[in-house]
């Protein structure tokens, strides 16, 4: 048996050189080369980095470029090879068009994957109709959401989330998150007072939705504090791909890996899942 389920392959970016983490890129690069050939390797994808420091990446990594368009856009011209880009496309309160035409630009002239993370506020359904007429078109293009961060008002409700997978899945948009993941249950981070969304969590979620689950249900398996009842689901699919969520950006991948192997969904070294 695979070491990686279907399930959970590619479900983890390295963000390491990213808040809360912000390993410098050397150490950051060490590590993912150590995450690449550990028996979870196909669990993670590209390592993250900022369009400053594209050039000082062994050109053997594959990497994902996070940062405002024009310096992405400046990344993908170097000539280095670039699996993906995540380009947030407004601040809160602000129209996402304007940035969400400036992407879709880029990816039409380079044909780069890229990620268009969108605020939480207005303007997101207008935000994510424009994505999805653009992937109908060919466009290799996705929304990102941010789930966590260094700000209170960066952790959406699981009310808030709920709407917007559903959003998503109506729309039949897979969708990245990003940031406070690190744990796979919902939980208070005892520093901060931030309660973060899990990943179990979101994973259940997705399943229910991705099975026509109305958004109220969906927030009820994001705010699930019942573990049992968030493995069942996953356990169910984990020989199947992954609905609707495709992975999300952490500066921890040693974490989820650890809850993961917790809960019985990941083997440890040597191990088959039963």
């Amino acid at each position: 048996m695979r070491p990686v389920p279907t399930f959970l392959v590619g479900l983890l970016d390295d963000a390491a050189v990213f808040p809360p983490g912000n390993a410098p890129l050397a150490d950051a690069v060490a590590a993912h080369r150590d995450h690449r050939s550990a028996p979870y390797a196909e669990m993670v994808g590209p390592l993250l980095v900022r369009p400053d420091d594209v050039a000082a990446v062994p050109a053997d990594l594959e990497i994902g470029v996070v940062g405002p368009c024009d310096a992405v856009a400046k990344a993908v011209g170097s000539g280095r090879s670039i699996r993906q880009v995540e380009v947030p496309v407004a601040k809160r309160g602000e129209d996402p068009q304007p940035g969400l035409r400036a992407l879709l630009s880029l990816v039409a002239a380079t044909g780069v994957r890229a990620y268009a993370e969108t605020p939480l506020t207005w303007g997101l359904a207008a935000a994510l109709d424009t994505i999805a007429e653009a992937r109908a078109t060919g466009l290799p293009v996705a929304p990102k959401f941010r789930t966590g961060g260094l700000a209170a008002e960066l952790f959406p409700t699981p009310v808030e989330l709920a709407a917007v997978i559903c959003a998503c899945r109506d729309r039949a948009l897979p969708f990245k998150l990003t940031a406070g993941l690190h744990h796979a249950r919902r939980h208070a981070d005892p520093e901060t007072g931030f309660t973060h969304h899990g990943f179990l969590n979101v994973l259940a979620a997705t399943i229910a939705a991705a099975d026509g689950a109305e958004p109220a249900a969906v927030a009820a398996l994001l705010a699930a504090a019942d573990t049992a009842a968030l493995v069942a689901p996953v356990r169910g699919r984990l020989e199947q791909d992954r609905p609707l969520w495709l992975g999300f950006g952490t500066c921890s991948i040693a974490e989820p890996v650890a809850d993961l192997r917790q809960l019985g969904l990941l083997p440890t070294t040597g191990e088959a899942l039963t």
